[in-house]
């Protein structure tokens, strides 16, 4: 296992995120970074009977040239209660929901001021849903070169483009609640539900060198 990767934040990460993250036994989150709009940073994607469905967190006023650490969440909106219904209409008859569903809401439902807060919540919770000892530390300041035995994530995992063509994961499939077709490279949230103590494993089998 490698050392330490840096990276940044997402909300509620996909299976390509947590791929690249297994392994490296050090995370270091990117703290100072700009905030890039239309990212992984505020939304991530869940099946739903549907249809493949992108949840979004709101964000508040206009955020040129804004550190994402100082970018609020729009609590204003009931966001977090539209959101949970969507995930419990789609996952409620998964077989680890109940096991997982009680801290997840908790979390979703708690006011964060910060989206940066609400994010790093999130990995901590699946982080531990995985039962993966990471030792996790943010950055002090921004740098655009960084250490040797460090490799430098930032940016690479985006929504402008597709998971193919980054080598960090290679889709190994599981059973989904909904679909005739597997949904791809889906939040962490939908391989816990779905699959509970297996998912680590899956994603050893879905990783670049698993």
């Amino acid at each position: 296992m490698e050392s330490t990767v840096l990276i940044e934040l997402h909300f509620l990460p996909s299976l390509e995120y947590f791929c690249a993250l297994q392994h490296f036994n050090k995370i270091i989150i990117e703290r100072h970074e700009r905030f890039v709009k239309q990212s992984y940073r505020n939304r991530c994607y869940i099946q739903t009977a549907q249809r493949v469905e992108m949840l979004t967190v709101p964000l508040t006023g206009r955020h040129q040239a804004a550190l994402f650490r100082d970018i609020r969440v729009d609590n204003s909106r009931n966001w977090s209660a539209r959101m949970w219904r969507t995930i419990m209409s789609a996952y409620r008859n998964s077989p680890f929901y109940e096991h997982y569903a009680d801290d997840l809401q908790a979390l979703l439902s708690k006011e964060y001021v910060f989206i940066y807060d609400l994010d790093l919540a999130l990995l901590s919770f699946c982080l531990k849903a995985l039962r993966w000892d990471k030792h996790i530390s943010e950055t002090g300041v921004f740098v655009d070169t960084i250490d040797t035995g460090t490799s430098d994530f930032r940016s690479l995992i985006t929504d402008r483009r597709t998971f193919p063509g980054r080598g960090l994961y290679q889709p190994a499939k599981y059973y989904q609640v909904f679909g005739r077709e597997f949904g791809e490279n889906l939040s962490l949230v939908d391989l816990l539900f779905c699959k509970g103590p297996e998912a680590s494993d899956i994603l050893l089998k879905s990783g670049s060198r698993g």
